[in-house]
C-alpha cells in the first residue's frame, strides 16, 4: 500500500483528492479487467490528512438543513461541503486526523461485502489507537469510540472495481464547535442513546504524530506514492474540487 501525506489548503480540493484517488484505482482496476486479470495489480492508498480550517462535510444523501445549522455556519465563517460517500454530518479541521483509504477489490474481492468492508477497515483503524489508548470499540454501524463516547465517524463509496473508505479521528478538537454547527442527528446508532452532540463525542488522549505512525504500521503503507502520480492526481482534483465540491449547486442538492 502506497502512503500519501498531503493536505490542500480548501476542504473542496481535499475532498477531491480522494475522489480522484478512487477515481484512480479504479480506472486501473478496470484495465486488468480487460486484460483478462492479466496486467499488474492496481496500486492501494492510505492517505493521511489534517484540513487546516474548520468545515462541515455531509453525506452524499444528508439532507442539509436537516443536519446542519447553516446559519450559524455563516456566522462563523465555517464551509459546508457535500462528499460522495454515505454517513451523516461530520465537523473536520485542526485537531481532526483525516485518514482515507483506497482499496481495489482485484486485491480484496471479499471487500464487495459492505459488512466486511467495514470491519476490514475499521479494524485496522481501531488496531492502530488500541496501540495508545485502550478502551476502544467498533460501535453502530461504522463508528469508534472510546468507551460511550465517539471519536470517529467513517464512511465508504464503492465503485465497480475499487472502494474508498474514510474517516475522521479526534485528538484535539473543539468539540463545542461540533454542537454549534451540526443539528441532533436524523440517524443515530443505539448506542447513543439520544445524547446530544457534546456528551456523545469525545478527543482521544493522545497526537496527531503518534496516529500518523500508527496507520502507516497498522495498513503497512511504508513505500511513498509516486510524486508524479501525486501531481497528476492534485492537478485532477483541481479541477473537479471547482466543478463539484465547492460549488453550491452540489452542496445544496435535494438527495
Amino acid at each position: 500500500m502506497f502512503l500519501l501525506e498531503h493536505a490542500f489548503s480548501t476542504a473542496a480540493d481535499n475532498l477531491a483528492l480522494d475522489e480522484a484517488l478512487l477515481d484512480h484505482v479504479e480506472q486501473l482496476g478496470g484495465a486488468r479487467s480487460e486484460a483478462g486479470d492479466q496486467g499488474a495489480a492496481p496500486p492501494e492508498f492510505l492517505r493521511l490528512w489534517e484540513s487546516p480550517r474548520p468545515a462541515v462535510v455531509i453525506g452524499r444523501s444528508s439532507s442539509l438543513e436537516a443536519e446542519v445549522d447553516t446559519a450559524e455556519c455563516r456566522r462563523r465563517g465555517v464551509e459546508v461541503l457535500r462528499r460522495t460517500s454515505g454517513g451523516a454530518a461530520v465537523v473536520l479541521g485542526p485537531g481532526c486526523l483525516m485518514y482515507s483509504v483506497v482499496l481495489s477489490y482485484h486485491n480484496h474481492p471479499e471487500l464487495r461485502a459492505v459488512d466486511l468492508a467495514h470491519r476490514h477497515v475499521l479494524g485496522r483503524v481501531a488496531a492502530a489507537v488500541r496501540a495508545l489508548v485502550p478502551n476502544v470499540a467498533l460501535r453502530g454501524t461504522s463508528d469508534l469510540a472510546l468507551g460511550e463516547q465517539k471519536f470517529s465517524g467513517n464512511s465508504l463509496r464503492c465503485r465497480r472495481e475499487a472502494m474508498l473508505y474514510h474517516g475522521t479521528l479526534l485528538y484535539n478538537f473543539p468539540l463545542d464547535l461540533i454542537a454549534a454547527v451540526l443539528r441532533t442527528a436524523p440517524r443515530q446508532p443505539e448506542y447513543r442513546a439520544g445524547r446530544e452532540h457534546r456528551a456523545f463525542v469525545a478527543n482521544l488522549p493522545t497526537t496527531a504524530a503518534a496516529l500518523r505512525a500508527n496507520l502507516i504500521e497498522s495498513f503497512a503503507a511504508h513505500e511513498a506514492a509516486d510524486a508524479q502520480v501525486v501531481a497528476q492526481l492534485s492537478a485532477v482534483a483541481k479541477r473537479e474540487a471547482q466543478e463539484k465540491f465547492a460549488a453550491a449547486e452540489w452542496t445544496a442538492r435535494v438527495p
